[in-house]
């Protein structure tokens, strides 16, 4: 027979169960449980040391194969200079990879901290303080308000209980504790009124529990343990980058092998001299900068985003949101502000927004302040119960003066709440002497108990139409997911003795209702349309009640009116294999009622339909899905630092609106380093055409030194630059590109091939031109003159090809040629750099160039404007293309 879990067992089987007894566990005892299960303490996964995190940066393909270009750069071409910067480039990128990855495991860390240091338990008949981490199973924990609670514990004693668990559950109000035990072994953690968990915090009352689990086996326990076991997501950006590398190095060796081969075959020069040239192909492949330009465009738009209060932890975060095609946000602090707000009253028979405020002397105002324990700080800061704070709050927002409304009317006594009868009451001396009796509390409950209703500042006796429309308003706001509140009061005599409820609580007047709830954000219904708009699926995931969680979509407008469907409770998502749910997952964008591995089990069915998932949260409970999704987006404000440890970016104002502002910066830096792919590989396949075919006609080829400038110099500023382009129209408007897109996708690939053929046919021609139509006679300076040509052209070629990659099919007149101010620069300093290698003296001999007459630069510009012009044309019948395809 399967062991009953604690919840389902009475207070003495439990008792039984833990092998303890109220007076508590003697010190022999509990040292012995304390050897035999460790410490109440949560296990760390091991980490990885610095130098291991090091070497794990070397382990991406495209780093090997700059690590080869270095070594082939320095020792078989003997430029150690250009082998020392790329080894820097690559050290670099190493160094950051490291500092950023330093930051990102801290969930755990933030989980111990939040552990409470101390617990009060009996043991052997004493109350004693001890470190929480020394608490061992049976022991008998003391609670009380103000308490965080150190394990999980079976309640066996509660007096007005009330445990806040919203970072645990994702429920936006405390709860009310019994000690009786739940008929059924199948109940979720939201629901289990008898158990209290390891650190949620008491807001209520008090009580006695017994300690049924420790460390790593308390609910919190298993958070750390899915966190410690949940695997690192590779984002889309990552797996782009790792194809590229491989894509590139097929491509380079193919290359490389062939030429090598051809030149041997028509002995265009010795083995040696081939291999060279061979190996100065592959290096004119290979992208030096990539990485380090990638790393550059990623930083600087976390920068961007951090003005725009999104704060990124991991880089590649930054590319992801462009690419995402769910968020999942948690509802409790994320899509709503996590406090509770008066928004419904109903008095006089009549239902009114609270904002219209409470008019006509009813005594409604008075009640929802009286009979209620909140305490109101020197700074006017409200302390208790948050459903009564938002009753005291509401008052002050329509002028009730609290302080002079006790002090003409004193609390004398109490008959405080209980979760039974669900009311409480409080009496105050009036200055007749009169006692004033206000109570408030569930409606039904209270309505049971009075016999009048007040009509402005007059009572009448309470017809059944009264009484049916009070139940009406009642209903009709709980369908609304408010919770309501009854308010009555009487005035009698004097005290009678004793105060309870049944001498207390009779014979009532009725003066209203109140509805309140966690309202949404003010902003969250607009950001949630314009996520649609982008063709992002907004979902909420919460451990809030059905209702409640239905009503808040639909008022977001992530959900229609009606919709039920579209709603589902974690109970009917275990009922589900994940092949079933993995079918029927498309139809659910709101999750009630959730569980920790819920919220990861719906991450992981949405990514294996290969949709790039981002999930926002605040809580202990958001903490394995925030780690197991694409991008996890935690909250700066509220969240704690456990959720915040395990994302990927965090919210500085938790405001939803924000993620929808990232997923902009998201996009653009997607599509400035789609611009910066295209123009390093269109100028790269420029090259790598200009000395396969130089080496095929039997040309002189570029030596090593023209490729490595031009790469490292002339290429490197301009494709950082193209990184903090503005953004393009119309960017939000697009679908998302998702998981199966790449660097290649809207047309890139196309682009990079014509576009780098073109480069290499508009140098080759300049070549040919310059040999065909020489200024020196002599074979030495006429091929002199052309390599230096052709060494000019192919540089000066790629930088006006950065005008043209400012958009893939737009046109350079619409985008604007000279926007971007560090573009213009870049620009201009790569124009510098290369001219100087050919202008001033003593770099001639260096660069193997010879200087070139006005005729001769004429020839080169005229190339460089050709590529501007010949592109133009082609996008002029792109677009139409487009157009008629209806892109």
């Amino acid at each position: 027979m399967a062991k009953k879990p604690p919840y389902a067992l009475s207070s003495q089987e439990v008792l039984q169960e833990e092998q303890t007894q109220l007076t508590g566990l003697s010190k022999e005892t509990a040292q012995t449980r304390l050897a035999e299960n460790g410490p109440n303490e949560l296990a760390q996964a091991e980490k990885k040391s610095m130098l291991a995190r090091f070497l794990d940066q070397f382990k991406d393909f495209m780093i090997i194969v700059l690590l080869a270009a270095a070594l082939i750069a320095g020792f078989l071409l003997s430029e150690w200079a250009d082998a020392g910067i790329i080894l820097a480039v690559v050290l670099l990128n190493a160094l950051f990879g490291v500092f950023q990855e330093s930051k990102a495991e801290e969930a755990i860390d933030a989980l111990k901290e939040m552990s409470t240091p101390n617990a009060h338990v009996r043991r052997g008949d004493q109350v004693l303080t001890i470190p929480s981490s020394q608490l061992v199973l049976g022991d008998i924990v003391l609670l009380e308000a103000g308490d965080v609670v150190p394990a999980d514990l079976r309640l066996v004693e509660s007096a007005n209980l009330k445990i806040e668990e919203s970072a645990l559950t994702g429920e936006s109000v405390p709860v009310d504790k019994t000690t009786a035990p739940l008929d059924t072994d199948d109940v979720g953690i939201g629901d289990r009124t008898n158990m209290a968990f390891m650190n949620s915090n008491i807001t209520y009352g008090r009580g006695v529990g017994v300690v049924v689990a420790t460390g790593m086996k308390t609910e919190v326990g298993r958070i750390a343990g899915m966190i410690n076991a949940a695997e690192e997501t590779t984002t889309p950006l990552q797996e782009n980058l790792k194809s590229l590398g491989k894509t590139l190095t097929v491509m380079i060796l193919v290359i490389a092998v062939i030429v090598f081969a051809v030149g041997i075959w028509r002995n265009a020069a010795s083995l040696p001299e081939m291999f060279l040239t061979a190996v100065s192909l592959a290096v004119a492949a290979i992208p030096e900068g990539l990485p380090a330009i990638v790393t550059i465009i990623l930083a600087l738009g976390t920068q961007k985003m951090a003005k725009r209060h999104a704060l990124v932890r991991k880089l590649p975060a930054v590319e992801t949101l462009g690419s995402t095609d769910i968020i999942a946000s948690d509802k409790t602090g994320t899509l709503t502000q996590n406090k509770m707000t008066v928004e419904k009253v109903y008095y006089d028979g009549q239902l009114n927004n609270a904002s219209d405020g409470i008019h006509g002397g009813n005594p409604l105002m008075t009640i929802m302040n009286f009979a209620n324990d909140t305490q109101v700080q020197d700074d006017g800061k409200l302390l208790g119960d948050p459903t009564e704070t938002a009753l005291v709050a509401y008052g002050k927002t329509q002028s009730f003066d609290l302080d002079q409304a006790l002090a003409d009317e004193p609390r004398i006594d109490e008959v405080p709440f209980d979760s039974e009868r669900k009311l409480m009451s409080t009496l105050h001396r009036r200055a007749d002497g009169k006692i004033l009796v206000t109570t408030k509390g569930a409606p039904d409950e209270l309505l049971k108990r009075v016999t009048e209703l007040a009509t402005g500042d007059h009572a009448a006796p309470m017809s059944d139409s009264e009484r049916d429309a009070i139940l009406k308003a009642n209903k009709d706001m709980a369908t609304q997911a408010l919770r309501v509140l009854g308010m009555a009061y009487k005035v009698i005599d004097k005290v009678p003795e004793p105060v309870n409820s049944e001498t207390i609580e009779n014979n009532l007047i009725f003066a209203g209702l109140v509805g309140m709830i966690d309202p949404e954000r003010p902003e969250a219904e607009a950001a949630v349309a314009e996520a649609k708009s982008a063709g992002i699926r907004p979902m909420m995931i919460t451990g809030d009640h059905r209702d409640t969680a239905e009503a808040i979509a639909v008022r977001l407008g992530i959900i229609d009116q009606g919709d039920d469907d579209a709603v589902i409770t974690g109970a009917e998502l275990d009922q589900q294999s994940d092949e079933e749910f993995a079918k029927n997952v498309g139809k659910y964008s709101v999750y009630a009622r959730v569980a920790p591995e819920h919220k990861v089990r719906i991450v992981n069915a949405w990514q294996k339909k290969g949709k790039v998932v981002a999930m926002t949260g605040d809580g202990v409970n958001d903490a394995p899905a925030l780690k197991a999704a694409d991008i996890g987006i935690g909250m700066g404000i509220t969240g704690t630092e456990v959720s915040k440890g395990a994302s990927d970016m965090v919210l500085a104002d938790d405001n939803f609106a924000t993620i929808v502002v990232a997923v902009e910066e998201g996009r653009k830096v997607f599509s400035n380093i789609q611009k910066a792919i295209q123009y390093l590989l269109s100028a790269n396949l420029g090259e790598v055409l200009t000395l396969f075919m130089m080496t095929m006609l039997g040309w002189d080829i570029l030596a090593p030194v023209h490729i490595l400038w031009i790469n490292l110099v002339t290429d490197t500023f301009p494709a950082i630059a193209l990184g903090v382009e503005p953004t393009e129209p119309g960017i939000m408007n697009q679908k998302p590109r998702g998981r199966k897109s790449n660097f290649f996708s809207g047309g890139v690939g196309p682009a990079v091939i014509w576009q780098g053929i073109l480069e290499g046919l508009l140098t080759l021609g300049v070549y040919w031109f310059a040999i065909t139509y020489p200024v020196h006679s002599g074979q030495a300076a006429m091929h002199a003159d052309a390599l230096t040509m052709a060494y000019a052209t192919l540089g000066l070629i790629q930088l006006f090809h950065a005008f043209n990659v400012k958009s893939i099919h737009q046109s350079l007149f619409t985008v604007g040629a000279f926007r971007n101010k560090a573009f213009n620069w870049a620009i201009l300093a790569s124009f510098v750099l290369l001219a100087v290698t050919i202008l001033v003296p003593g770099f001639n001999g260096l660069f193997h160039v010879t200087t070139l007459d006005w005729h001769q630069w004429l020839t080169v510009l005229s190339a460089g404007v050709t590529m501007i012009v010949l592109v133009e044309i082609v996008k002029i019948f792109e677009r139409a293309r487009r157009k008629r395809r209806g892109l």
